[in-house]
């Protein structure tokens, strides 16, 4: 593993400081990454039933402390993470040296990533990460420059509408604590619609999507078919322009 410096614009400082702050709780189960770990099982499950991971070479972008690129390379798959936020890189791979798990991590954005790699890998994951950036129709697009023609890119996010703010801002941050407040920002939620333009626009196909419930009462997750809050979106690179 190692680490790559780069400079970008497209990242949102606060949001940095945020998740470098709460870098060294990325692994605690019971910590504010327990949505995370949650939800993981759910989505690897998912992106493994339509790749199969095993033997591809996947990216992760915005990996932050590897918890599903991690588990992808449980599953075979020969994987890097990029972030821009040092610390919680330096938890991914910290984890993965203890867990013995060969993960390769990079400090990079997407965009200065697919400069170099462009058409380099089987899958791209980008996953509760496109919120958090100030323009992600320029991260979709890099995505889709550096999967390979026939690859699949992976995208999950948060819906904007009353139904999403009442649930991942009010209820999450400020009523049951779940996630610490000031975690999301309405404004940056992205409706289905407009998700799926952008990635059309890019050059992306869709060939699944799926909803991500919670139950407040169980604390667990599932994947169906609503998606009026958090949703995922399983695009593919056509074999042909």
């Amino acid at each position: 593993m190692n680490a790559t410096q780069t400079t970008e614009s497209n990242a949102d400082p606060a949001e940095l400081a945020r998740f470098n702050k709460l870098a060294n709780r990325w692994w605690d189960e019971n910590s504010e990454f327990k949505p995370l770990h949650r939800i993981n099982p759910h989505r690897l499950e998912w992106i493994d039933s339509l790749v199969q991971l095993a033997g591809k070479q996947v990216l992760d972008v915005g990996c932050g402390g590897g918890i599903l690129a991690e588990s992808m390379a449980h599953r075979g798959a020969n994987v890097t993470g990029i972030d821009l936020a040092d610390k919680p890189l330096q938890i991914a791979q910290w984890h993965a040296q203890a867990q013995g798990v060969d993960v390769r991590y990079a400090k990079s954005s997407a965009e200065t990533w697919a400069q170099q790699q462009a058409g380099q890998y089987d899958v791209v994951t980008c996953m509760e990460m496109l919120e958090h950036v100030p323009s992600p129709v320029a991260v979709i697009q890099a995505c889709t420059d550096m999967v390979r023609p026939g690859g699949w890119v992976f995208f999950s996010t948060i819906n904007r509408n009353p139904l999403s703010y009442a649930m991942a801002i009010a209820a999450a941050e400020y009523i049951m604590n779940i996630l610490p407040r000031g975690t999301h920002q309405y404004a940056r939620f992205i409706k289905p619609a407009e998700l799926l333009s952008m990635a059309n626009s890019a050059g992306l196909v869709l060939q699944d999507k799926r909803g991500l419930g919670y139950n407040p009462l169980t604390q667990h997750f599932r994947l169906h078919g609503y998606m009026g809050v958090g949703y995922l979106l399983a695009m593919q690179k056509p074999l042909k322009p």
